[in-house]
């Protein structure tokens, strides 16, 4: 048999370039930095290649880093996943999927009634968190993220791309909105605006809807409401509060429902589409490919 690279010493690379630090690899493994830097200077030994370029407490990874972090995600991965078959008898029966807030109600719950019809037994544990998370520590899955760039050791299905238009609900325009012409007269305290953080940039907003719908107007998002979620603007909306730029593939039941309307047939994409993130020992598993078929349909 050949002699396999130090086991300690993977972990620790896979840990560092994950998280991008020796520092926060330390904490997740519960030892030093220093200790982790060995380990990571012993595999670069016995590899005979460096794997990190350090700049003071950065670090990024080399070609040679970056041509053997897949593999040893993965590796580790399958060998946690064999410690988990033997601790439970060989026995699985628990889908763990982990999905951002704004997916979990609207758009991830419908399809997961579907699954249930053709997996009846089958218990499903929904996990509602940002990205980043570690999907082996924590037991994931299925990972769902906004954006094909979080997770690239993994496994990855582009799901949808979504775009958004504008939706209000049918008496709320009757009372506001019948005597305009067109939404560029609509009273800027009417639109619902969704803040998606610090953390991104390209979702939509009315400003980019005006644009491509041939006007220059901006609403001013301190003159209307403000909201943290898309599945949460769609919501206001539902209530009557306003009228927001809704995600197409969460509105869907409401529009076809009638508990909202679409007030232009104009709709602008987001910046990322919506993807599946798996380890590659699970993206054959039956219920796990369900339900990636299921997420890449438009409907549930």
């Amino acid at each position: 048999m050949e002699r396999p690279p130090p086991l300690n010493a993977i972990k620790a690379f896979e840990v560092a370039a994950r998280a991008g630090s020796f520092t926060l690899a330390a904490t997740e493994l519960g030892v030093s930095s220093a200790a982790v830097s060995q380990q990571v200077r012993n595999l670069e030994t016995w590899f005979g290649k460096q794997l990190f370029v350090r700049s003071g407490n950065r670090i990024a990874l080399t070609d040679a880093g970056h041509a053997i972090y897949p593999q040893t995600a993965r590796a580790l991965g399958d060998i946690a996943a064999i410690g988990r078959r033997m601790l439970e008898g060989g026995l699985r029966t628990r889908l763990v999927v982990s999905v951002p807030f704004s997916l979990a109600e609207l758009w991830l719950a419908p399809r997961l009634a579907v699954l249930l019809d053709a997996f009846p037994q089958m218990a499903i544990d929904v996990r509602v968190e940002d990205d980043p998370i570690d999907v082996v520590r924590q037991n994931i899955d299925l990972r769902i993220s906004y954006g094909d760039y979080h997770y690239p050791a993994l496994r990855m299905v582009r799901l949808v791309h979504d775009d958004v238009l504008p939706v209000c609900a049918p008496d709320f325009w009757q009372r506001y909105g019948d005597g305009a012409s067109s939404l560029a007269e609509v009273h800027e305290s009417l639109f619902i605006h969704t803040n998606w953080g610090p953390n991104y940039a390209s979702h939509p907003t009315w400003a980019d809807w005006f644009a491509a719908s041939g006007d220059n107007r901006s609403p001013d998002p301190s003159h209307g409401r403000r909201v943290g979620l898309s599945s949460l603007a769609i919501a206001s909306a539902r209530l009557g509060l306003g009228i927001a730029l809704g995600q197409r593939v969460m509105a869907r039941a409401d529009l076809e429902a009638g508990r909202l309307i679409a007030l232009s047939s104009v709709s602008v994409r987001l910046g990322q589409p919506y993807c599946a993130f798996m380890l590659p020992a699970k993206a054959e598993r039956a219920d796990v490919a369900g339900l990636v078929e299921l997420l890449g349909r438009t409907a549930p």
